[in-house]
């Protein structure tokens, strides 16, 4: 009975595996025993960043909001338990964007907390 290897589904995982690996630095691109281990290791940062982001843009919007609260006088701590203190239901996200590009509607929060 002759061979069975099945061709046609290892000829198509390769070329899934080299076509993410396309771009990539000398063998990394082209040999597929390198490549492969460079996608592999390359979707794990994928994945792994995919959650440090979400911790990175909420570390830039906690300072941009603290940065722009200071001019006020107070810091981010004291706003942000004011903040939580009055209900006032807005996410960091909206609060940095109001206090970068709209300075008078940010005050007026600023100044309802205080």
């Amino acid at each position: 009975m002759p061979r069975s290897v099945n061709a046609v589904a290892s000829r198509a995982r390769r070329k899934k595996v080299l076509k993410l690996a396309k771009g990539n630095f000398g063998s990394r691109g082209n040999v597929w025993t390198v490549a492969k281990n460079t996608v592999e290791k390359g979707l794990q940062f994928a994945y792994a960043h995919r959650q440090i982001k979400k911790r990175t843009y909420r570390s830039l919007w906690i300072t941009r909001i603290n940065a722009a609260v200071r001019a006020y006088g107070m810091t981010y701590s004291e706003f942000m338990g004011k903040y939580n203190a009055k209900g006032i239901a807005m996410n960091r996200k909206v609060l940095a964007d109001l206090a970068m590009n709209e300075p008078k509607a940010f005050e007026a929060i600023v100044n309802a907390v205080k």
